[in-house]
């Protein structure tokens, strides 16, 4: 769950990807090829060299033509790749896990 965190760092990783962190330390890669196709402010970004010049503002990504994603936006993505990469035992249906102790 997001709660108020900022992006602290990008890094451009090639095509539309970026690594993003947070200031509690949450990070992971973020492939914004989808925001391409979302209006008019981010169709200047299809071009990789200004794509590639995103900087860190107010707390978030952001491109020199004005275009940006709101923190809690990046934020939930990041979540919910993790969630979906480590599967438990109660996503695959077993219930929740109990202590032996």
């Amino acid at each position: 769950m997001w709660d108020m965190n900022e992006v602290t760092k990008v890094e451009y990783r090639g095509e539309y990807v970026y690594r993003v962190l947070f200031d509690d330390g949450v990070e992971g890669e973020i492939d914004f090829s989808d925001y391409l196709s979302r209006g008019p402010i981010f169709e200047p970004l299809k071009d990789k060299a200004l794509f590639s010049q995103a900087r860190v503002e107010g707390g978030t990504i952001c491109w020199p033509n004005g275009a940006d994603v709101a923190p809690e936006t990046l934020y939930e993505k990041l979540h919910h790749a993790d969630q979906s990469l480590r599967p438990s035992a109660e996503k695959e249906g077993y219930g929740p896990i109990q202590s032996l102790d």
